[in-house]
């Protein structure tokens, strides 16, 4: 039993939110994620708050996303 945390355990939404927060040159909004993954802003902020949890995602500045270290590890596994 693992922590949940591998790459295999992300969802596809995930993968995308973390895509294109890993594309933006600092942190960025929820609405900006979700037009750039053309997923629905109310599902990347869900994906956003549990990525969060994982520890792929911290949030910088009130309302503004940012991948972390582990974000970019994840993806690059």
């Amino acid at each position: 039993m693992g922590c949940g945390c591998a790459k295999k355990d992300l969802s596809d939404e995930q993968k995308k939110v973390l895509q294109a927060m890993a594309a933006c040159e600092g942190p960025c909004a929820a609405k900006d994620v979700a037009a750039a993954t053309g997923l629905d802003a109310k599902m990347v902020s869900s994906k956003i708050t549990d990525l969060k949890k994982k520890g792929y995602v911290d949030s910088p500045v009130r309302c503004k996303y940012g991948i972390t270290a582990e974000g970019l590890a994840v993806m690059n596994d």
